[in-house]
């Protein structure tokens, strides 16, 4: 997946600018699952701030679930889940890769509950092409469309294609403190 990123600010003179434009560099297609793809857009911590100065990139050394008060914004392009029924589909070369390439989100799956999952932030989900369904605990199950958005509280989830063509989603997660 190739996404360009267009970063501005403000510089010395106090007048918005364009400090970068070019590909989001935690971006890429998995080579385990055809049609399954991220990007790590932008990612923020609760300290930073904005005004003069080059904003910090951190998306090439970050974690994808960011700590309270920090964000992360990234894409995923989910391949329909008949891709990872196929008889050749192995699954252990498919977990390494994810847990490469999307460091502190993978260790927050379910080994016993494939795509089950649970993030201390507050999700906002949008989606931009496609259909997906959003699982919840006990079976339940919300279809979504393009453009309709999730906004999930912390909540134990996964994200199912059971459709035939590829869904793309736009996330926004807030990292919040858990209340028990």
């Amino acid at each position: 997946m190739k996404i360009r990123r267009v970063v501005t600010g403000t510089g010395p003179d106090g007048k918005a600018v364009v400090m970068s434009d070019g590909p989001a560099p935690r971006a890429g297609a998995f080579e385990t699952v055809p049609g399954f793809a991220n990007a790590l857009l932008w990612a923020t911590e609760a300290a930073d701030a904005v005004g003069a100065g080059t904003p910090a990139d951190r998306t090439v050394d970050v974690g994808f679930v960011p700590g309270a008060g920090g964000t992360r914004l990234m894409t995923v392009v989910f391949p329909p889940d008949a891709v990872m029924m196929r008889a050749d589909f192995d699954a252990a070369a498919f977990g390494a890769e994810f847990a490469q390439r999307i460091p502190g989100l993978a260790e927050k799956f379910e080994p016993e509950h494939p795509g089950m999952h649970t993030t201390d932030s507050i999700d906002y989900d949008i989606v931009l092409d496609g259909e997906i369904t959003l699982e919840l605990d006990d079976g339940v199950q919300v279809p979504l469309r393009r453009h309709d958005v999730a906004v999930q509280h912390g909540n134990r989830h996964a994200w199912r294609n059971l459709s035939d063509r590829p869904a793309t989603m736009l996330f926004v997660l807030v990292g919040a403190p858990r209340r028990s």
